[in-house]
């Protein structure tokens, strides 16, 4: 499970990866049992938009996936990405298992080494929390969806924050069709 900001962009680009069998947004990290995005949205339940994915490890590696997240955010960022703002829009990685939990802690101690930012890494790598799913009305916003989350993404800066931390390994915007 991840979690960047807006759930409709975190969802995008791991639908889209060879392997990733499903991807789901919702909610984890709270205590609130089956919030509503609206409860959510008020920063109290200690949620953050989520997406889940489920994914074939014979077609695609949690590496790969761990790279995809980690193209798609602002990993220097804490408790806002892009436009949105507020601890639901923290930075997270749900881990399930310690192997899982092994791979995310070595990819972002990787990134703190590498040197590539001069703030520190804020996103939280969490084991094992319930996630509950988002409405049905924005399971994939973006296919559905194309030119109002077109808009969205545009006017929230998204994609020219990415190229400015990530330059040209920044996940290239799948547009909606």
């Amino acid at each position: 499970m991840f979690a960047g900001g807006c759930f409709w962009s975190m969802e995008r680009p791991f639908a889209h990866v060879p392997g990733v069998v499903s991807s789901t947004v919702g909610y984890a990290g709270g205590h609130t049992k089956n919030p509503t995005y609206e409860q959510v949205n008020t920063g109290t339940t200690g949620h953050t938009e989520t997406v889940l994915v489920e994914y074939d490890p014979a077609q695609v590696t949690y590496e790969k996936l761990l790279d995809v997240y980690w193209h798609n955010i602002d990993p220097v960022t804490k408790d806002r990405q892009f436009c949105d703002v507020g601890p639901d829009y923290r930075t997270v990685i749900f881990t399930h298992g310690a192997v899982q939990q092994a791979a995310a802690l070595r990819s972002r101690e990787a990134l703190e080494k590498s040197g590539h930012f001069k703030a520190p890494v804020v996103t939280e790598i969490i084991a094992d929390t319930p996630f509950w799913r988002g409405e049905e009305y924005h399971q994939h916003f973006a296919d559905r969806n194309p030119d109002r989350y077109d808009a969205y993404r545009r006017g929230c800066g998204r994609d020219a924050r990415l190229r400015e931390l990530w330059g040209d390994a920044a996940s290239p915007y799948v547009p909606a069709k």
